[in-house]
């Protein structure tokens, strides 16, 4: 009994490791094809396309009870999350990625739970106490993530040599003078589509949570993001590479095993692991390991890609963490403030009402009213 209560608390942190593993690996194989000349609006395609064949069977297996009437206003809205997800979000983020690198695009992610919370607050799905200490939390650690991005963006620095990455930069530094030009602006050209990728993902997280309370089948309604996706961007890609139909050839190469890494591990497993994550720990559980996957990617591009890490990139990268887990301290109560409210609501009506000594139905928890709102979970699907 006791073994088996260890692993039952052990296995959201093993499989948010094991999550964070795998998208590290989509970072380092997506950036690798695309730097080989593979085309984006064609791995966009392909993708959903392998994670469709992927979730339609277990939608149709597993939500045949709790799949709810298929309606237009709920088709709209699958449209605008296929439309801000698969087509803007991964697309925008691809090319980001190339033009910059796997680690800085993946370190500059981090600011996504930042971008979240402050459209939450513009859409008033999120208030803010100003005398409460965990809402200044999330202020300051929203401060400290954009704040993190920005010295990413102005400032690169020396680069930064590793022990296991000492002497592949030093090959390669003729051949990075001679571009230099090109390769600032392409970068400069990059992040700003990292940042919009993530202005995107942030929509597609406030439109999914709202999306699942009028079509509470999360299987069903990620089998459908990815169908009307694949449709949504394959239309793309026909006229984005109209010119050379060549792009969407694949043999078994690394683009074939891109394609099918990217859509049956982050897209398909992603979102039912996430969810059960998620239902179990809460949203900010599953957000607390992002920063795990930005680590593991900058290791395995210095090491694989050769990629070069700027001195700008590291502190950057290390302030977005420490805002990051302001952030998360900050929405820590949320969390705590939903479970109380869950238990007060099982009380009988008179407990309920003595328990807030006034006699009016509020969230209460250890006495105390529970002010601020759940910002939507946070799903990587990248």
């Amino acid at each position: 009994m006791g073994v088996g209560k260890v692993l039952d608390n052990v296995k959201p942190y093993l499989a948010m490791v094991l999550m964070q593993v795998g998208f590290a690996g989509m970072y380092i194989v997506s950036v690798a094809s695309l730097k080989r000349g593979m085309s984006h609006f064609v791995l966009v395609v392909y993708r959903n396309l392998v994670a469709s064949v992927l979730m339609i069977p277990f939608a149709l297996l597993f939500d045949r009870g709790v799949r709810p009437k298929m309606t237009v206003r709920i088709f709209v809205k699958v449209v605008g999350l296929a439309i801000l997800e698969p087509v803007l979000d991964q697309n925008l983020y691809y090319m980001g990625a190339k033009l910059t690198s796997a680690g800085f695009a993946s370190a500059l992610v981090n600011i996504l739970p930042a971008v979240t919370f402050l459209t939450a607050v513009l859409l008033r799905m999120e208030r803010l106490r100003l005398r409460s200490l965990h809402s200044q939390a999330k202020i300051v650690g929203t401060v400290c993530t954009v704040a993190g991005a920005v010295l990413m963006i102005l400032y690169h620095g020396p680069v930064v040599e590793f022990p296991w990455s000492r002497g592949h930069h030093h090959a390669a530094t003729a051949a990075a003078a001679a571009a230099a030009s090109q390769s600032s602006a392409s970068w400069l050209s990059g992040t700003v589509m990292v940042v919009v990728s993530c202005v995107c993902w942030s929509g597609f997280f406030i439109l999914q949570s709202n999306t699942l309370q009028s079509y509470p089948a999360e299987l069903s309604l990620s089998a459908l993001i990815c169908v009307v996706g694949t449709v949504l961007s394959g239309a793309v890609a026909l006229v984005a590479e109209r010119r050379d139909m060549s792009a969407w050839a694949i043999g078994f190469d690394t683009r074939l095993f891109t394609v099918v890494y990217s859509g049956i591990v982050c897209s398909g497993v992603a979102y039912y692991v996430q969810g059960l994550v998620t239902r179990a720990r809460g949203p900010v559980f599953v957000t607390a390991f992002q920063p795990l996957c930005m680590m593991i990617t900058a290791v395995m591009g210095s090491t694989i890609l050769k990629e070069e890490i700027t001195l700008g990139s590291v502190i950057g990268a290390a302030i977005i963490v420490v805002g990051l887990y302001s952030l998360i301290w900050g929405k820590s109560k949320d969390h705590n403030d939903k479970v109380g409210t869950a238990a007060v609501a099982e009380l009988p009506l008179s407990v309920a009402a003595d328990a807030n000594g006034n006699g009016k139905h509020h969230n209460v928890l250890g006495g105390h009213v529970a002010a601020d709102v759940e910002t939507p979970a946070v799903k990587c699907v990248h």
